[in-house]
């Protein structure tokens, strides 16, 4: 249970760093203040499908911790 506790909050941490590197798409508060400038969707590079996998895959492994301790505090 302890694990499962440390690795949702390495995963938390994880998943914070890997969404703030994303690229803004435009359309929220960063075109308020001046961040539209951006270039078009189509352009992605080798390292940002890789950016978006990493962050898949931490969140597929936060998802599933967030569900395991559910389950634990269920059964006892």
């Amino acid at each position: 249970m302890i694990f499962l506790y440390i690795l949702l909050t390495l995963t938390s941490f994880l998943l914070i760093g890997l969404v703030l590197l994303h690229k803004g798409r435009g359309g929220g508060l960063s075109d308020m203040f001046g961040g539209g400038m951006s270039s078009g969707l189509g352009g992605s590079s080798v390292a940002e499908r890789n950016l978006d996998r990493i962050t898949i895959g931490a969140g597929i492994i936060w998802f599933t911790c967030i569900v395991a301790i559910g389950l634990l505090l269920r059964a006892s």
